[in-house]
C-alpha cells in the first residue's frame, strides 16, 4: 500500500528530481517556491535560486539533526562572500537567508532559525 503521495507518483521508487536542483528534497518544485515567493511578495531571480540549490545542497551534504544554525549562517556568509555575504543574503530574503531562504527551498529550518539574532527577522 502507499504511503505517501510520492508513492504514488513514482510506484517504482522511481525519484523526481527538478532540473538544476539536483539536491532538492523529493517533492519540492520550482513552482512551489515560485508560489510561495510570491506569497510573501518576492519575485525570484537568478540569484535567489543559486542560494536555494545553496540550502539545499547543504542540508542534503548534513544529517539535519546535526545542523545548528549558527554554523549554517557561517557556512552562507562565506559562500556568499564576493556578494557581500549576509547582508546580501538579507537583500535576497527580507525574512532572513536561513528562515525564508528554507521556507522556499522547501526545507525545514534548524531549531533557532527565527531568533532575530541567527537569520530571520520574522
Amino acid at each position: 500500500m502507499a504511503r505517501s503521495m510520492s508513492d504514488i507518483m513514482h510506484p517504482k521508487g522511481e525519484s523526481f528530481s527538478e532540473p538544476n536542483f539536483s539536491d532538492a528534497p523529493e517533492d519540492w518544485t520550482q513552482d512551489s517556491a515560485l508560489t510561495l515567493a510570491a506569497d510573501e511578495g518576492l519575485k525570484l531571480s537568478d540569484d535567489h535560486w543559486t542560494a536555494i540549490r545553496a540550502l539545499q545542497e547543504y542540508f542534503m551534504k548534513h544529517e539535519y539533526a546535526s545542523i545548528h544554525v549558527r554554523e549554517l549562517h557561517d557556512a552562507l556568509d562565506e559562500k556568499f562572500h564576493v556578494q557581500g555575504g549576509l547582508k546580501y543574503l538579507y537583500e535576497l530574503f527580507p525574512g532572513g537567508p536561513i528562515a525564508q531562504g528554507c521556507k522556499l527551498a522547501g526545507l525545514t529550518p534548524p531549531a533557532g532559525a527565527t531568533d532575530k539574532g541567527f537569520g530571520s527577522v520574522v
